[in-house]
């Protein structure tokens, strides 16, 4: 019998584990290697002006960024891709753009663009989409049902605790996935877009009037759109008045702008207000925060990293990542790990949750079935640490955030998964069933077997 201490521990073998973590730096891209930039100088590129004015919106702009790097195919499929199924118009920073096929040679360009992953998802082309299933039947264009939910115009009140204040309803960059859809962004040939009616300042003064008479909310998430398009003096006057109200415990800013246009963040006019308004917010012991959006390692460069830290160094508790969990983009193991790491360890961005993409017209190539999210959250499990382990997680319509193992029931022939809640929604508070009803969200038919491909194709 061996005893314990005489035990020899076994060689390390890291090449046997299902995932091996190697510290990568970060880098930023070239963006020289774009014929339309090649005499863009370090200067201009941290300018967040440079950034916002040069952003490309339409394919002729690309034409204008890539010169001959892109294959006239590319150009057809965008093309048509905008025409027939983009749910967002085109918007995507220098930044972002930059990220995309970083290490490709001008020879394999334009394959190695079809393949990025942040190009996927930010500009989508038509050999992209799902040529069966482009959209679940039970797609809706505002799939969480939020604005159902306004208590005042862009105020969702969804969560017992929680609002999230929509100011504004447009962003730096559209992402292709965009669960707003609805309301975000230029409309599309698809997509007539909705729009906020009110003043901004009219509308701030209904939601901070609400937020008065509703001292049960002690969380606001502020976002829209993205909070990086909000004037900052507009900006920075609404948080101190949110930070005036005794009930408001925690504040969160979302902005994808820390990953798509850092610049934005370290702007000296944008870095002392956020600390005046970090300090405030210590000084009253509220807990600040910033979520941004980042879904590739790609995308995490050297000055995201800065923006990060900035944010972190001025008096902001926590910079937090809520990605979405995409196929084609990041929906192995391997990427999200990869992912985590870079942000953890690499740019002090804390993973916090995954999503799994909305149910929004044309999303279904980018959509995960519950099963397949959860053997990823089963996968990534064990090696960050747990304060750093992303929850991949289903935001069910009507219900909200749920882990994925918190399904109630699922049909794997059918791709129906039932969920339940255990508070009520705003608009539910007289509802004597809420808390019993079991609510359903639907895999991609792509992801059935033929006999739960059959029965959908008899139900459409």
């Amino acid at each position: 019998m061996t005893a314990l201490h005489d035990v020899v521990p076994a060689v390390p073998r890291p090449d046997l584990q299902p995932y091996t973590y190697v510290r990568r730096e970060l880098i930023e891209p070239d963006w020289r290697r774009f014929p339309g930039w090649r005499q863009v100088t370090d200067a201009q590129w941290r300018d967040a002006q440079w950034q916002r004015v040069n952003c490309v919106k339409n394919v002729k702009q690309l034409r204008t960024v890539m010169g001959d790097l892109l294959d006239e195919r590319f150009y057809d499929e965008l093309a048509a891709d905008q025409a027939d199924l983009a749910t967002m118009s085109m918007l995507v920073p220098p930044q972002m753009l930059n990220t995309m096929a970083p290490h490709a040679e001008p020879a394999e360009f334009t394959d190695a663009f079809f393949a990025d992953p942040v190009r996927r998802y930010m500009i989508p082309v038509r050999s992209d989409r799902d040529p069966h299933w482009p959209s679940h039947p039970h797609s809706s264009r505002d799939s969480l049902h939020e604005a159902e939910m306004w208590v005042v115009e862009g105020l969702t009140h969804r969560y017992p605790t929680k609002v999230l204040a929509e100011l504004v309803s447009t962003c730096p960059q559209y992402c292709g996935h965009c669960t707003r859809m609805d309301l975000v962004g230029n409309s599309t040939p698809q997509v007539q877009k909705h729009k906020l009616l009110l003043k901004p300042v009219d509308r701030q003064d209904q939601m901070i009037d609400y937020l008065k008479r509703t001292p049960g909310v002690r969380d606001v998430v502020v976002s829209g759109g993205d909070v990086a398009n909000v004037p900052w003096p507009q900006l920075e006057s609404f948080l101190m008045r949110l930070l005036d109200i005794e009930t408001v415990r925690d504040v969160r800013l979302a902005t994808k702008a820390l990953a798509g246009l850092p610049q934005h963040w370290l702007q000296p006019r944008v870095v002392e207000g956020m600390e005046r308004v970090a300090r405030t917010a210590h000084r009253r012991g509220v807990n600040l925060a910033i979520h941004t959006h980042v879904n590739h390692a790609q995308s995490v460069t050297p000055l995201v990293a800065e923006a990060a830290r900035t944010a972190l160094d001025v008096g902001v508790r926590d910079v937090r990542n809520q990605g979405v969990l995409m196929k084609g983009v990041n929906a192995t193991p391997d990427d999200l790990l990869d992912l985590c790491f870079a942000l953890q360890g690499e740019a002090n961005i804390l993973p916090y949750y995954f999503y799994m993409c909305d149910m929004i017209p044309n999303a279904e190539h980018w959509r995960v079935a519950v099963w397949e999210a959860q053997e990823l959250q089963h996968a990534i499990m064990g090696y960050l640490p747990g304060y750093a382990t992303p929850r991949i997680v289903c935001d069910v319509p009507y219900v909200g955030k749920r882990w994925v193992h918190q399904v109630a029931e699922y049909d794997r022939e059918l791709g129906i998964s039932y969920w339940t809640k255990n508070y009520r929604t705003g608009i539910e508070l007289e509802d004597p069933d809420a808390l019993d009803r079991r609510y359903p969200y639907y895999d991609p038919i792509s992801t059935l077997g033929e006999a739960g491909r059959d029965w959908w194709s008899k139900q459409a």
